[in-house]
């Protein structure tokens, strides 16, 4: 009799207290790795954020408004000394002066307008009838009087510190000597004078009579000592003149009327003065109410009654190499002007209408930053100190002394993107250049040109390194053998941890230079390098199976070393026989010449070729994953229902792997906007915006590593540096976002093979 027995399996208890113990320790590290995860990619969009918010601090500055408030209040310092014909202030804006129409001169505190001190008149008894100043950074000062003699004055001021308290003494000296020079035989009604460090210019003009007076200055060999010699010549008679200007250099003298015609008179030839050009400044039936000089006497800044100051300067004519005095722009008031006064160290100007109400402007932005109305209609006289920081105004009641908070008016929206036309340019242009060698100079903070070099400087490096990157990566992963494709796709990767300023260096000190020694083998190699390697294919496929099978499927490639290497020395090999044959020898003088292409040594296509070099790592990476990472059984799918390598590659895996093949070009092309170092060192770094692929490029972030080191912290160059490092920034997030946009979208297209 058999007996059988059941065999039943125990039943598993999964809450042991060990289980119980390990689920709880799981749980917790799940909610600690989601936290984790979390925080951090939480805090990674907390610091971009920080970033931008930090970028945007810096620049809001830049287009805020001015604000001007009234500091001080008082009578007129020393009334009794005469009526006021100029106003000024020194540097720290403790001590006032007023020139009177008497010839004296009052010295004061702008605080409280307690007198500090007087200066007579050294001609008491001659009446004063015009008076004149040089400009106001100079202090240089003249009075003209009834006898046709001019004294030239000069008020100047000394720091000491007694008591280690800082005490400003106002003096006033005669840099030509206390005995005034004669300038003409008449009664002087309007004058200027411009100083130089060979020459003094003085014009006088009288009822009916003009005159100038040129005082040249020799130094003595010998005792190094200044000797003076005068010249005197008349001068075309100018009816009811208004203003008259000497220009910066002498060159130009510039009578202007009462109804706004403008004489220009040349004075290269002293003994031959003519009238060179008549222009009408003003529009309709205005009035001239100042004619003086921007900072830097090139610009001329005219008022008129209607409420418009319009800038004027010389701009040269190719055709006949003569300069012309050009309108270049103008702002407006509503209502008559009565007063207009310069900035000493900016391009900037305050004007004063009938109604009482100040505005100040900047020349080159044609920005209003102010627009107050500070007294109520009697004021006929302003000024600025020196750092433009305070204003001088007196009316009706007295002095009044206002502190101006302005520190960026030169930038506005327009002169960072648009044409602005510069002094000195023969037209409007679009111009990058932050600093110079003199205190004259005129900021230019275009963005323009920087912008271009950066999309500049990306295109060709694009150009290059897209078709090179994704032929490769589809060669790579989808023909090349595996064990082949194991080696080469870690070198190329490694060709990423290249430092770049090893790139910059190398294509900047040997590429260049050698690039334009063989421009002939350079374009040639562009040509011949595709065509002898499809030729090469095209010979291979042709060789007899029993040769072309010694050779593993997918380790062709290694067959095009050596031919490659053999194109590209027979293209050094016949270069200059290419060169003397079709371009004279000389390839850059044609192009140049002949074509009328300007070159330079480090231009784009060096830029192109190095720039390239360093993206092709970044998508030829991510590219092969794309691909490689496609599903083999769409593959093999594809190749089952009889489709070709190539139709399976063309219509099952490039639609696949299209997110990530769109996504590295992106990912490519930021990394070459953010550039620096292989900009910065292989172009010639001038902010121009041209696309002739010999020229060079300054952009945004090589603008940035070579002028943040030498900027003043807070200043308007500054400022306008982090401007271009926001647009920087925005430029990546917008390539990003178009990146994640189009990828999410084929994933949406494609995500169903």
């Amino acid at each position: 009799m058999t007996k059988s027995t059941d065999h039943q399996m125990p039943e598993l208890d999964f809450n042991t207290p060990a289980l119980k113990r390990h689920r709880k320790i799981r749980a917790l590290k799940d909610r600690m790795a989601s936290m984790g995860i979390a925080v951090g990619g939480n805090s990674v969009i907390l610091a971009v954020l920080l970033i931008c918010f930090y970028l945007l601090y810096e620049v809001m500055p830049l287009f805020s408004g001015a604000t001007i408030e009234q500091q001080a209040s008082y009578a007129v310092p020393a009334e009794e000394k005469g009526d006021s014909l100029y106003l000024s202030a020194e540097e720290q804006s403790e001590v006032g002066m007023r020139v009177t129409n008497l010839g004296n001169i009052v010295f004061f505190s702008i605080a409280d307008g307690h007198v500090i001190s007087t200066v007579d008149n050294l001609r008491a008894d001659v009446k004063v009838t015009a008076f004149a100043v040089e400009s106001d950074t100079s202090r240089l000062m003249a009075f003209g009087y009834e006898d046709g003699k001019a004294l030239i004055v000069k008020h100047d001021y000394r720091i000491s510190y007694p008591d280690d308290k800082r005490k400003i003494t106002p003096v006033v000296e005669y840099p030509y000597g206390e005995e005034p020079i004669d300038v003409a035989d008449f009664a002087i009604n309007k004058m200027s004078l411009r100083d130089g460090s060979d020459s003094l210019t003085m014009v006088a003009i009288g009822d009916g009579k003009s005159a100038i007076t040129k005082v040249s200055k020799d130094v003595n060999f010998i005792t190094e000592e200044v000797e003076l010699s005068e010249q005197r010549q008349s001068l075309p008679f100018v009816n009811e003149v208004e203003s008259v200007l000497i220009s910066g250099n002498q060159r130009y003298l510039y009578v202007a009327t009462r109804s706004g015609q403008l004489s220009e008179f040349d004075l290269r030839d002293f003994d031959d003065i003519e009238l060179k050009d008549n222009i009408s400044l003003l529009k309709d039936d205005a009035k001239l109410v100042s004619m003086t000089y921007l900072l830097g006497q090139s610009s001329i800044m005219v008022a008129d009654s209607s409420g418009r100051v319009s800038q004027w300067f010389n701009v040269r004519d190719n055709a006949t190499n003569e300069e012309h005095l050009t309108f270049i722009r103008d702002v407006k008031q509503p209502v008559g002007l009565v007063n207009v006064a310069m900035e000493q160290r900016r391009k900037g100007f305050a004007t004063l209408d009938e109604r009482g109400i100040v505005a100040i402007y900047n020349a080159t932005s044609t920005r209003q930053v102010v627009d107050e109305k500070l007294t109520d209609g009697t004021a006929r006289l302003m000024s600025f100190s020196p750092r433009a920081n305070g204003l001088l105004l007196e009316d009706g009641k007295g002095l009044h002394f206002f502190y101006v908070d302005n520190e960026h008016p030169e930038v506005s929206w327009s002169s960072i993107w648009g044409k602005v036309w510069y002094e000195g340019y023969q037209e409007p242009t679009f111009t990058w250049q932050s600093s110079a060698a003199n205190n004259d100079f005129e900021p230019k903070y275009s963005l323009t040109p920087l912008a271009f070099g950066t999309l500049k400087a990306a295109f060709y490096a694009m150009l290059m390194a897209v078709p090179l990157a994704i032929c490769g990566a589809i060669y790579t992963a989808y023909f090349m053998a595996p064990a082949l494709r194991r080696k080469i796709k870690p070198v190329i990767e490694l060709m990423e941890a290249l430092p770049t300023v090893i790139l910059g260096f190398l294509a900047g000190l040997f590429f260049a230079p050698f690039m334009e020694e063989n421009l002939a083998a350079t374009f040639s190699v562009l040509v011949v390098l595709p065509v002898g390697i499809l030729l090469f294919a095209y010979l291979w496929s042709r060789l007899p199976t029993s040769i072309s099978w010694l050779v593993p499927d997918g380790w062709q490639p290694l067959l095009l070393i050596p031919v490659i290497v053999l194109l590209v020395w027979l293209c050094l090999a016949v270069s200059p026989a290419i060169e003397l044959s079709f371009f004279d020898g000389n390839i850059r003088g044609w192009i140049t010449n002949d074509l009328g292409i300007t070159f330079d040594q480090r231009n784009a296509l060096v830029v192109g070729f190095a720039m390239g070099f360093a993206v092709i790592p970044t998508i030829f990476s991510i590219t092969e994953d794309a691909i490689f990472s496609v599903p083999k059984s769409l593959t093999q799918g594809s190749l089952a229902l009889g489709a070709t390598y190539w139709q399976t590659m063309t219509r099952v895996v490039l639609p696949t792997a299209s997110p990530g093949i769109f996504s590295a070009v992106m990912i490519g092309m930021g990394r070459a906007v953010g550039e620096t170092m292989i900009v910065l060192m292989a172009t010639g770094n001038t902010p121009i915006m041209d696309f002739n692929i010999f020229e060079g490029m300054r952009t945004l972030a090589a603008n940035l590593a070579v002028e943040v080191p030498e900027s003043a912290v807070g200043s308007s160059h500054y400022r306008v540096l982090f401007l271009a490092a926001f647009v920087l920034f925005i430029f990546t997030f917008v390539v990003n976002t178009i990146a994640e946009t189009v990828r999410q979208h084929l994933r949406k297209k494609y995500g169903s093979l």
